[in-house]
């Protein structure tokens, strides 16, 4: 029970007419008198509800007799207590409870409705305010006698004094005394009816002295036993006067809750230590008053526990027929891919209590990395679960808040676990190469513990700070590369490459998925449209420039709103229309993007290359300018740190073969050089340049031109090596969509063609050289090797 001090909110003063009404027993409410209530009986619940719906105002009068379950109107005294609701919690026996505040004294005119429950018509009672000295004198002998009353009884805190300072009016005097005196029933509501102030203060007085005198014979009374009592009969005594004060406080309901929440601690089948960890926190509970913010913090915390799946899985189905059968109908092409999840399934057949790996599916975007997690999931018969890591840079993301902050809750491993209420899901963690550290810690070094099999049976999280086993959790992870990603994390992981799709691949994955699917998410039907095959290939040529196929989807959803619109607009359901190549600009307008990169004729000191790029290959193109200067190298195009590093090595190659090549040996001493790489708002870096580099350098020098059918990739050393480099498959993509006839590339990498269609290796012609003599041989710089 507590008072409120400070100024009486607009509610107090604003008039009512109609109100419902809440009978309560043993208890009266009091103006400016904030107090729980445990409300059980359906009419006084419904009542409750009605007050909500509206302005939270509720008519509250004390039963004539208490034993009396369902009162008539007869039964309630007239006068009583306007309040408002301030809390309500509904508990899952279907009884609330209610924190409410009264406000002022109202009397009952009329009742309206006693059917679902008691709605009645009310006065006002007009406070009297005049103070005379009179008055003013029986407060001042009032208030040493309610010091007295405090003293003498423990249960009433002394901050009450505090809050009668200042006040001045003698009705709301009254009224927060009596609301912490332990009197009976009748003699509140005898106040409660008391307008009078003079009288009011008359009838405190003598109740005040009649309790002081009773409350010192007790006293004396308790001293004497509590003397000849031990310890066990003390814990009973104080034992039975918390569950009086618990009584006189409304926290009735507290028993049954606790009851419950150990019935679920139960049900939950919690490892032992979990379990007796729970049940600490509910014996906390069972001490704390119902309406404190540690009390919220605790019930939370109990409810995270006892919703977590600690026993609860779903039993794998592990068909590897119907596996790859599931495998075949989601996706298209990612051979090596489909081969190796089949592997993992075999396996995890064969061994029950299988540890890891973890898999890492790193491609460019729209490959089908998430989609094929799905498909694991549908094909073992488990959840599915997935969370984006990209942009998260608070490990407390991965691992929770500690409960000492406000608002704490679980890391989003834990949350996801409760979501799908399974302890074995399949669970995909997208975009792992997005993360990033701050000052709040590095999320990846949290995901070392998940992704560990040694070590995720006992994952802690900081919110639940215990253990919860996630081994049986089946972890893929995605990535657009896996430069960023920290060696420790990546070596906890075993890496699939998801390739980009070639135009073959496109084809098949728009004309066998992408079509029906947007036809059906239009309400269109396969009769309404028809796109030919040479219009789905020119949408792939010229209206997307992607290693995946999500702007392909794209394309084809704007014309399927485009079809959508026409036939909603004329009303005909049966309209037939056919998307061919020619009409393919009405309805995705111009092409946007070039499909022949390659430059349209030889120019000195241009040369092509193919880099690689998180979204797949791409035909770049570098140009060279050698002017007459001091022997400055500018570098510009937005270049990093090891591409300027092998635009230097390629320099320096050259000077060391000026001989061989012709060139005035002190060319770099009289000569500017500036190699630029157009499109100079994307950065660009890495050392698969260096080749392309140092031929578009040795074309400006002996001014010939190159070739633009030839492109070429690979790391150049100061001894002219040709070293390998990475992506191979993207860029020889990149290549063949740009038209490039001859593909310049290390011998080092002729391991990685095996993985190119058949039909791109017959169109286009693969070098593989060891050293710039060969390269240079290939583009007729001169016959020797």
């Amino acid at each position: 029970m507590a008072i409120q001090n400070e100024k009486t909110n607009e509610k107090r003063g604003k008039p009512v007419e109609v109100v419902p009404l809440l009978p309560v027993r043993d208890v009266v409410i009091f103006p400016y008198m904030v107090v729980p209530l445990l409300v059980g009986r359906l009419r006084s619940v419904n009542a409750i509800e009605e007050a909500m719906l509206h302005d939270k105002l509720i008519l509250i009068c004390a039963q004539k007799d208490p034993k009396i379950e369902d009162p008539t109107k007869e039964e309630i005294f007239s006068i009583g207590t306007l309040a408002e609701i301030l809390q309500l919690l509904r508990l899952p026996d279907g009884t609330a409870k209610i924190l409410v505040e009264g406000l002022r004294r109202l009397k009952i005119k009329e009742f309206l409705s006693t059917e679902r429950f008691f709605q009645v018509r009310v006065e006002e009672i007009e406070e009297e305010i005049e103070k005379t000295v009179e008055i003013e004198a029986l407060m001042r002998a009032v208030h040493d006698q309610f010091e007295r009353y405090i003293n003498l009884n423990p249960r009433v805190s002394p901050e009450i004094l505090a809050a009668l300072v200042g006040v001045e009016e003698p009705h709301k005097f009254v009224d927060i005394i009596v609301a912490h005196l332990s009197i009976k029933v009748q003699d509140k509501q005898k106040i409660l009816e008391t307008i009078n102030p003079k009288e009011r203060l008359e009838k405190l007085n003598e109740i005040l002295s009649s309790e002081i005198e009773i409350l010192t014979i007790e006293d004396k009374i308790q001293k004497k036993v509590l003397t000849k009592i031990g310890k066990v009969q003390k814990d009973y005594y104080l034992s039975e006067q918390l569950k009086a004060i618990q009584e006189e406080l409304g926290e009735k309901g507290t028993s049954s809750e606790i009851e419950y929440l150990k019935k679920q601690v139960k049900e939950a089948r919690m490892p032992q230590e979990v379990e007796e960890k729970a049940m600490k926190e509910i014996e906390r509970l069972k001490q704390m008053f119902p309406f404190s913010p540690e009390t919220t913090v605790v019930r939370n915390y109990l409810d995270w526990l006892v919703n977590l799946p600690w026993s609860k899985e779903t039993e794998d189905n592990i068909d590897i027929k119907r596996a790859e059968k599931i495998l075949e109908e989601d996706h298209y092409g990612l051979k090596k891919v489909k081969e190796r999840v089949l592997e993992y399934l075999a396996v995890r057949k064969l061994v029950d209590k299988m540890k890891g790996p973890i898999l890492c599916f790193v491609g460019p975007p729209g490959t089908g990395k998430t989609s094929v997690g799905k498909s694991i999931a549908r094909a073992l018969g488990r959840k599915f679960v997935r969370i984006s890591l990209g942009g998260v840079r608070d490990e407390a993301e991965i691992r929770g808040h500690r409960r000492t902050y406000v608002g704490a809750l679980p890391g989003r491993i834990i949350q996801s676990i409760r979501r799908v209420k399974s302890k074995n899901p399949v669970f995909v963690l997208d975009e792992v190469d997005k993360m990033s550290m701050d000052f709040r810690g590095d999320p990846s070094s949290a995901l070392l513990e998940v992704l560990d099999p040694e070590q995720n049976n006992t994952f802690s999280d900081h919110y639940l700070e215990v253990e919860f086993d996630l081994s049986k959790v089946m972890f893929i992870t995605t990535a657009n590369t896996l430069f960023p990603i920290p060696p420790a994390l990546r070596d906890r992981m075993e890496v699939i490459e998801f390739p980009g799709y070639t135009e073959d691949e496109k084809f098949h994955i728009a004309d066998k998925f992408l079509i029906p699917k947007e036809l059906e998410a239009h309400g269109l039907k396969k009769e309404n449209v028809k796109i030919s095959k040479s219009a789905i290939l020119r949408i792939i040529r010229e209206y997307t420039q992607e290693a995946g196929v999500r702007n392909l989807e794209r394309e084809i959803a704007n014309i399927c709103r485009k079809v959508a619109k026409k036939i909603a607009k004329e009303e005909k359901r049966t309209l037939k229309l056919r998307i061919s190549c020619a009409n393919i600009p009405k309805y995705l307008g111009p092409p946007k993007f070039d499909r022949g990169k390659k430059e349209e004729g030889s120019e000195i000191g241009v040369a092509t290359g193919v880099a690689w790029t998180e979204v797949g290959g791409d035909v770049i193109i570098i140009e060279v300018v050698v002017v007459p200067g001091k022997g400055q190298l500018l570098l510009t195009g937005l270049m990093g740190e090891m591409m300027q590093e092998s635009a230097k090595a390629a320099l320096s190659y050259i000077r060391s073969r000026t001989g061989k090549l012709k060139i005035d040996k002190d060319f770099y001493k009289k000569c500017d050089i500036h190699i630029h790489v157009p499109r100079g708002a994307i950065p660009k870096d890495g050392p698969s340049a260096g080749v392309t580099m140092a031929c578009a350098l040795i074309s400006a020098l002996v001014k010939k031109p190159l070739s633009p059918d030839i492109a070429m990739t690979g790391e150049i050393t100061l001894r002219g090596r040709i070293l390998q480099v990475g992506g191979i498959k993207e860029k020889i993509l990149a290549a063949h969509r740009a038209g490039i006839k001859t593909f310049i590339l290390p011998a080092e990498n002729r391991k990685d063609i095996e993985d190119i269609p058949k039909n791109i290796l017959r169109e286009i012609s693969l070098k593989f050289v060891k050293n710039m003599d060969e390269v240079l041989k290939i583009h007729k710089f001169f016959k020797g090797g």
